[in-house]
C-alpha cells in the first residue's frame, strides 16, 4: 500500500515575503531594532531592569536576522525546521513579554519621578514610553508569528 502523505516545505527565497507567518520577519526586525535603539538611548539607573530589556532586544534582533537569512537562503528544507520555527518564536515572544512588563514598570517609576522638582527626567520618560509601545508591538508580532507557525507545523 503506497503512502500518499505530502511533505510540505517551508518557503525560501522571495517566497518568505508572501507566506503568512514569514511575512512578520521584517516587522519583528524593525520594531525589535527600535526597542534596542530607544532603550540604549536612555539613562540606566542602578536598580533598573533595562539590562534584561537590552539583552532580549539584541538577542532577538540578532537571531531574527539569522533566522531570516536561513529562510531566505533555503537552508530550512528539513522537517525539523517546522518545530524549530515555532520554538524560536515562542521563546522570543515570552522573552519580549517579560521585557515589556519590566520596561513598563520602569517607565511608571520614572513617570513618578518626573513630578519631583529639580529632576529632569521628562526626555527619558518619553523615550521609555516609546520603547514600551514598540516592545509591546514586537511582542504581539512574535506571538502572531508563533501561532501561525504552529498552525503551519500542525498542517505539515
Amino acid at each position: 500500500m503506497a503512502s500518499t502523505t505530502s511533505v510540505s516545505t517551508l518557503p525560501s527565497g522571495c517566497k518568505i515575503f508572501t507566506t503568512a507567518p514569514d511575512i512578520f520577519f521584517l516587522p519583528e526586525w524593525v520594531f525589535g531594532g527600535l526597542v534596542w535603539i530607544l532603550v540604549a538611548s536612555t539613562h540606566v539607573y542602578v536598580e533598573n531592569p533595562q539590562g534584561w530589556v537590552m539583552f532580549v532586544s539584541v538577542f532577538c534582533f540578532v537571531f531574527t536576522t539569522i533566522w531570516f537569512l536561513v529562510f531566505a537562503s533555503g537552508c530550512n528544507q528539513d522537517s525539523v525546521w517546522f518545530s524549530l520555527d515555532v520554538g524560536y518564536h515562542f521563546v522570543a515572544a515570552v522573552f519580549y513579554l517579560s521585557a515589556s512588563v519590566a520596561l513598563a514598570n520602569t517607565t511608571i517609576n520614572i513617570g513618578i519621578l518626573t513630578n519631583v522638582p529639580g529632576i529632569d527626567l521628562l526626555k527619558i520618560y518619553r523615550l521609555d514610553i516609546a520603547a514600551v509601545v514598540m516592545s509591546h508591538v514586537t511582542t504581539l508580532l512574535y506571538f502572531i508569528h508563533t501561532i501561525l507557525s504552529a498552525i503551519r507545523w500542525k498542517s505539515s
